[in-house]
């Protein structure tokens, strides 16, 4: 697994490991997911490499002792700005392309990629009198005069959010984004001409213990929770009422054991959405954490990054029938406990 050390991948070598598997854990320990470059406590124990994965001789060694590969390492988040790029293309892609051709020589047919919901862009939305339409990207002139959602495209109406489905058309939005489609293309090209199988499971907004501290490339629910710690109210952006799916890593782990455990497409890519599918607002998210970490109330900002977008829900109804995936944490409970649950160290 690579990005073993990882806030994800520490928990899926977790649940392997009680499903009787011997995961071998590969991490770079970049500094953008570990703020410090140790092997945390809870991969004590595991067989962990540190190295790259465009390591081509590391990889040939690691990959002639195993029978699938859970790739999880990836630069992730927003970032600071498109200077990222390159560190972006060089870590996810080129370095996927890198593993990719390594699992071919070692002839290791069976692939499970984290993908994510980025790759879709804006959600599924529903016109009254279009129907299913796709806004194109928010302008900033709405957004600076406080009108956060998108508008139809054909009559500038209201729309409404609904869960996308895996047959969505993908629309990138950010450079993150883009590389994780570029990984799904390029895992989808390896499985057509080695005969591979490969499951990508676009993961939602993933949240729970081991997070990396406030950085950047952190999550949402990183960032409210050190602003808590820092006795400082969280900041929400735009009005607080984007729509996401939270689901929480124990959840995101299920699905990978249970993808790596499943009879593989067979020289393809399946995409899987791994989510909740139980919508909350952003501001819930900060409403919640705040309230058990007894911390100040969220603040509104107003604006919004570059290439955000406003809602995106998903339908989990495909993992759960074909892969077995039945989300367990409920919103509340694991948003409380993860107020004040180990971070990275």
């Amino acid at each position: 697994m690579t990005g073993g050390a990882g806030f994800i991948g520490s928990h899926i070598a977790d649940a392997l490991v009680a499903q009787g598997h011997e995961p071998v854990l590969l991490d770079a320990f970049l500094p953008a997911a570990h703020t410090a470059a140790v092997v945390p406590p809870w991969c004590q124990g595991y067989s962990l490499e540190r190295g790259d994965i465009r390591d081509t001789s590391l990889l040939a060694r690691l990959l002639s002792t195993v029978d699938a590969v859970c790739h999880q390492a990836a630069m992730v988040g927003h970032g600071v700005d498109p200077t990222d790029a390159p560190d972006y293309a060089l870590h996810n892609d080129f370095g996927t392309a890198v593993l990719l051709a390594e699992m071919h020589r070692a002839g290791v047919k069976r692939l499970v990629l984290a993908s994510s919901m980025v790759v879709y862009g804006e959600g599924r939305y529903r016109c009254p009198s279009h129907g299913v339409v796709r806004p194109g990207p928010r302008l900033l002139s709405d957004i600076e005069a406080g009108e956060f959602e998108p508008p139809c495209p054909v009559c500038g109406g209201a729309l409404h959010s609904e869960l996308i489905a895996e047959d969505a058309p993908l629309d990138p939005r950010s450079t993150y984004a883009a590389t994780k489609l570029a990984q799904e293309h390029l895992a989808s090209a390896w499985a057509r001409q080695t005969g591979g199988g490969v499951w990508a499971l676009r993961y939602h907004n993933v949240y729970g213990p081991r997070m990396p501290r406030n950085t950047p490339y952190a999550g949402v629910a990183s960032m409210f929770r050190s602003a808590l710690e820092r006795g400082e109210a969280p900041r929400l952006m735009e009005d607080g009422a984007q729509l996401r799916d939270f689901v929480h890593v124990t959840d995101v782990a299920q699905a990978n054991v249970l993808a790596l455990e499943a009879a593989p497409p067979s020289g393809a890519l399946e995409a899987v959405n791994v989510c909740s599918g139980d919508p909350h607002t952003v501001g819930d998210l900060a409403f919640e954490l705040a309230q058990a970490h007894n911390g100040p109330t969220p603040v509104v900002i107003g604006g919004a990054r570059p290439g955000d977008v406003r809602h995106i829900v998903a339908d989990p109804a495909k993992a759960t029938r074909i892969l077995g995936y039945h989300p367990n944490m409920p919103f509340t409970q694991g948003v409380h406990a993860f107020a004040t649950s180990p971070l990275r160290p």
